[in-house]
């Protein structure tokens, strides 16, 4: 036979296709009228996890890509990394004799077969080996094996630049993924600010200031709504991550069925929907930080997966990927009191251990109310630009004071939905500030709001403010006429208007 038309036509289908597993399947159609061929397989050699992966295979229906590991006993890696095997470049194997062969044909289900593998090499770099097989015995000779070792270079090229569009192919996915999911999480960042660094949070920050540069896991605890996530957030930005991703998970909002796939991502077919490879929460926070809020509301068994990770910064898709490598550093929150659900057996003790070593606490609003005149300032600034209002108003007289009284068992978030409530029913003069009772103060009439109890030292504008409002309410909200509120506290309706406006009183009729 012309050996240069054999070399020449077999390099032409090697590099028809960028998907190797087409250009693998073409090959195997052209080369099998010279070379026994009923399966073609790529695999590529992993040192230092003592495996290899099978990238594709090629059979006469088609060619289907793979991502199949077989670890290798450690006599074999040996004499792989030794360069014993496939020294010339090419080996006959009786799979039934020979060590490798048994364990390929055994991962693949071989029997009664006979076995070519032709190394592959770029620039003296190990790419990876050719398995060609045959079904029945002593198929091949050595006019086989010269004729499939014309094929050594162009294959070995071939494959390296497959492997490198696969690699763009994959970053561009991970790209278009990630530029996805940072949308859907970007917040501005206001809403990181630390308000009350200098003031009720002063401790708090001196011990960000201690633990920010280093890498260990770091557990803070605090009430609902105290802003343990901005503390986070903190911590991730003066730390040398910060140029990382920052990835927030709520592990009581996750539905238990979902934990393992939001958590660590899911292989293609893993499981019915899963249409495509999803990468997980901990893999997006690869070379940053993930901060796991409410982590005692994780399960037992999301428990013992944490604690693997943990402790080998590595995790596993679902649908039996192999393990993925991570430089990651955890931040975990919660406001529950985890030591009590260790001893109940709610949350496991080794996994408290393991999240504990620096434990970061944030008091609560009422005990730094120092922080509540700056805060009411940043919200006020924040939620105008947020509500459109180009002006921010500024707090009524003595509403601060006000706030101060108040014990906010919401806490910050409270604080700042009070903010919104009040610009949101603001109309002109200074701004009011009103707290809704939670459901159990509304349910429990022995219960008061400290305003109401404190307001016997109120300034004369609230007085006034309070009064009309009583006198609105007995008159059914009626200003004008002869049972109007005008005529019982006597003065013009047009004057109580004015004064009603100027006390931000809402009026008129109601849609």
């Amino acid at each position: 036979m012309d050996t240069n038309a054999f070399f020449k036509q077999a390099t032409l289908l090697i590099c028809s296709s960028l998907d190797i597993e087409i250009a693998l399947w073409r090959l195997r159609n052209f080369i099998e009228a010279y070379i026994p061929a009923d399966e073609l397989y790529l695999n590529i050699y992993e040192p230092g996890q003592g495996s290899i992966r099978y990238i594709a295979r090629a059979d006469r229906q088609s060619g289907v890509r793979l991502d199949k590991r077989i670890h290798l006993p450690a006599d074999l890696v040996r004499s792989i990394e030794n360069e014993q095997r496939l020294r010339n470049g090419i080996l006959i194997i009786d799979p039934e004799e020979d060590p490798m062969g048994r364990i390929i044909s055994d991962a693949f289900g071989f029997t009664d077969t006979s076995m070519m593998a032709l190394r592959l090499i770029v620039e003296g770099q190990r790419m990876g080996v050719l398995d060609v097989f045959a079904q029945g015995k002593n198929r091949y000779n050595s006019s086989h094996a010269a004729l499939l070792k014309l094929l050594r270079e162009p294959f070995a090229i071939a494959m390296a630049n497959a492997l490198k569009h696969q690699e763009l192919v994959r970053l561009k996915e991970q790209l278009t993924s990630d530029k996805l999911y940072f949308n859907r999480e970007l917040i501005s960042r206001a809403g990181d600010e630390v308000i009350g660094a200098d003031g009720g949070l002063k401790e708090v920050m001196e011990n960000v200031a201690q633990v920010a540069r280093m890498n260990n896991t770091i557990l803070i605890s605090g009430e609902t709504g105290t802003g343990k996530e901005v503390i986070a957030g903190a911590i991730h930005r003066s730390s040398h991550r910060n140029k990382g991703p920052f990835i927030k998970v709520n592990c009581g909002a996750i539905p238990e069925n979902l934990i393992d796939s939001e958590l660590f991502g899911h292989e293609k077919g893993a499981f019915t929907g899963a249409i495509s490879r999803k990468r997980g929460r901990f893999e997006r926070a690869d070379k940053g930080t993930i901060f796991l809020d409410e982590i005692g509301d994780l399960p037992l068994w999301a428990q013992v997966r944490l604690l693997r990770v943990l402790q080998t910064r590595e995790i596993e898709r679902v649908g039996g990927s192999p393990p993925i490598p991570l430089d990651i550093r955890v931040i975990a929150a919660t406001h529950r009191d985890l030591q009590q659900m260790v001893r109940t057996g709610e949350f496991r003790e080794d996994l408290w251990f393991r999240i504990n070593a620096f434990p970061i606490h944030i008091p609560p609003l009422r005990h730094r109310k120092m922080d509540i005149e700056p805060m009411v300032i940043h919200f006020l600034e924040k939620k105008s630009r947020e509500l459109g209002i180009h002006s921010p108003p500024s707090p009524g007289p003595d509403a601060i004071a006000q706030l101060s009284r108040q014990n906010w068992p919401g806490n910050v978030r409270e604080l700042e939905n009070a903010v919104e409530r009040a610009l949101i029913k603001h109309r002109q003069g200074p701004l009011f500030f009103q707290r809704v009772p939670d459901r159990g103060e509304q349910n429990n009439p022995g219960i008061h709001l400290e305003e109401e109890e404190e307001e016997e030292l109120s300034t004369l504008d609230v007085v006034i403010r309070r009064h009309i409002t009583k006198t609105l309410k007995a008159a059914g909200g009626k200003i004008a006429g002869p049972d109007g509120a005008a005529a019982h506290l006597d003065v013009h309706p047009n004057t109580l208007r004015n004064r009603m406006k100027k006390l931000n009183i809402p009026f008129g009729r109601k849609p």
